[in-house]
């Protein structure tokens, strides 16, 4: 069995975006542990839907954007790409902010500045995998999600965290119509279309053509990367959520990125605070930088159009930058950029599976018994992002 770190904990960064730290901490300063299934359930979609998009590059030779580009025609080719560009925007909108955000936290920096030094930075993180190659570019991501773990990990030694009641919190149910709100916030906006799109590509940028005969062996140590990776971002978004019920219970303010660290530090001191900003800024910067390489994928894949780095960096940056220097309030932009996502989930989502059958895959077809739990998923995950655009739009 060939296991090889990388592809799969480079797309694990979606998953731990600043997008999710705002949700996790929201949730649990307000409904303590309740919901922790939310998040368990989250991640086992994340682990089926991920080894399914690596499982696809890998039999195929071809990414997902490929393969949907080999078989669109022309007009529906561009508008798939118009929603799946549009998509990365409002995916590296959440990145660079939350990384502006920690900047502001750390240095005091103007809003503006950060964004661009975000950016910035993830340009040079882009050519570095470059210049490099795949393997030194999933170190440096590596890496950046090390610091990620520690930064929003550390303040549950300097609490008490009540693990009963965490555990209770396995148990599905509600407490109103916040708390179903935030539940389909989480669990409908963790599976991030460019993830899907990103980890087909990044397991032909490590692997290439795999002969018929090494296919199964590296399968093999593909679905354990993946389950690692996964339940890894897993235990960063729960840890997320149980400090919150355990430090900062009814706190107000932690709906927002700067509030919640406002209220961390207050309550678990400065160090804590300073060890979330830390995380925040490594969340951003690699969440940023495997947006950009989606964006690239996806172009290249649909249109066969050669996109330098650089070109699709300054694409999805300048959106960003144009809305922290309006003076749009951060956070709603934040909620704004989920509800856009949610609606190119099922772009990404129903082909994946769709494939998962056909004959491109010869005799590695996903099994009946798969696909019916991958259909399922989708459904469910598909509802609740209906239902967070609807709770969203109507207040």
């Amino acid at each position: 069995m060939t296991w090889l770190w990388g592809p799969a904990f480079v797309a694990s960064v979606a998953y731990v975006d600043p997008g999710n730290v705002a949700a996790n901490l929201t949730s649990g300063s307000q409904f303590g542990y309740r919901l922790v299934w939310v998040l368990v359930a989250a991640n086992l979609v994340a682990m089926l839907v991920q080894y399914l998009s690596a499982k696809l590059g890998l039999v195929t030779g071809r990414s997902l954007p490929e393969l949907l580009g080999a078989r669109l025609r022309r007009w529906p080719r561009w508008l798939f790409l118009a929603q799946a560009e549009i998509v990365a925007i409002a995916t590296d909108l959440a990145e660079v902010i939350g990384g502006a955000l920690a900047l502001k936290i750390l240095f005091d920096l103007p809003l503006v500045i950060g964004g661009i030094i975000v950016g910035l930075v993830s340009l040079g993180l882009l050519l570095v995998q470059s210049a490099r190659g795949e393997k030194t570019f999933e170190h440096v991501i590596i890496a950046l999600l090390i610091i990620i773990a520690v930064g929003f990990v550390a303040g549950l030694f300097v609490v008490h965290v009540d693990w009963l009641a965490a555990a209770d919190g396995l148990i599905p149910s509600f407490d109103g119509r916040q708390s179903v709100l935030l539940a389909a916030s989480m669990l409908g906006a963790t599976v991030m279309p460019h993830a899907i799109y990103a980890h087909s590509a990044l397991e032909i940028d490590r692997h290439g053509q795999v002969p018929d005969n090494q296919v199964r062996s590296i399968l093999k140590g593909t679905r354990l990367e993946t389950a690692v990776a996964m339940v890894f971002a897993g235990a960063v978004n729960i840890a997320m959520l149980v400090l919150a019920a355990a430090a900062l219970p009814g706190v107000a303010g932690t709906d927002s990125i700067i509030g919640a660290h406002n209220a961390i530090a207050d309550q678990l001191g400065p160090a804590v605070g300073v060890l979330f900003a830390i995380g925040l800024l490594a969340s951003g910067l690699a969440s940023t930088s495997v947006g950009a390489y989606a964006g690239v994928t996806i172009i290249e894949g649909l249109v066969r159009v050669k996109v330098p780095i650089v070109v699709m960096r300054l694409i999805t940056l300048v959106p960003a930058l144009v809305i922290l220097g309006v003076g749009v309030d951060p956070t709603w932009a934040l909620v704004i950029s989920q509800v856009v996502l949610s609606v190119g989930i099922p772009f990404a989502l129903i082909p994946l599976v769709w494939l998962g059958r056909d004959r491109l895959m010869r005799q590695f077809r996903n099994s009946m018994s798969v696909q019916v739990i991958a259909w399922l998923a989708i459904g469910g995950i598909i509802a609740l992002n209906l239902a967070l655009i609807w709770l969203t739009v109507s207040g």
